[in-house]
């Protein structure tokens, strides 16, 4: 595996993303990999000292992380994983760093729990979103996916859920705690003040 290897696999996963993703993914779209996780995972390696072999590895899961959603929601991360193990060989990859690849995309399944720094780093890029701010956008643009495919929820319930999820997320490296532990105080107080809204009938 080199660099033109790993070119290949994020032009695999880039094209299917492209032409295979559901219209109705308004959270989980194409731009969720490129514009969103890719970039905090770099970023968040760098901070941690990832090079070379381990950061090729990385960013190849960055790629597949959300490629199993051409097939499934629910277990997307399983058909990811299984994508990787049945395509990256074609592009050189040998069977333990599929294997540690796989390792990575499936430490972003919720509740997560990421064992190396590798499946750490990724697992926060994922939800880099929490600590963003854009995180309303985004958190809208989710709510509005799990509409379309039929999963509707009243205000109360969704900001309620969504604050209890987000003020008890901790980040896992000390890169993102760092980049993004102010902006999901942010995102928390964001969430209670719709809840306060709500409490009062406004």
């Amino acid at each position: 595996m080199d660099l033109k290897s790993f070119e290949q696999a994020k032009l695999y996963a880039l094209q299917r993303l492209e032409h295979e993703l559901s219209p109705g993914l308004y959270y989980h779209s194409l731009e969720h990999t490129t514009q969103d996780v890719v970039p905090a995972t770099e970023r968040f390696a760098a901070g941690e000292g990832i090079q070379r072999e381990d950061l090729t590895l990385l960013l190849t899961a960055a790629w597949f992380h959300d490629l199993g959603f051409i097939e499934v929601r629910v277990g997307h991360e399983a058909v990811g994983a299984r994508l990787a193990s049945e395509v990256l060989p074609g592009f050189g990859y040998s069977q333990a760093q599929i294997q540690v690849i796989q390792g990575i995309i499936l430490a972003t399944v919720v509740p997560q729990g990421p064992v190396s720094l590798l499946e750490q780093i990724l697992a926060d890029a994922d939800l880099d979103v929490l600590g963003r701010d854009d995180f309303w956008s985004r958190n809208t643009a989710l709510r509005r996916e799990l509409a379309f495919f039929g999963k509707e929820f009243p205000d109360i319930e969704w900001f309620s859920g969504q604050h209890k999820f987000i003020s008890t997320h901790t980040y896992f490296t000390a890169t993102a705690r760092a980049l993004r532990d102010t902006g999901q105080i942010k995102s928390v107080a964001l969430l209670q003040s719709r809840l306060a809204e709500l409490g009062s009938g406004e």
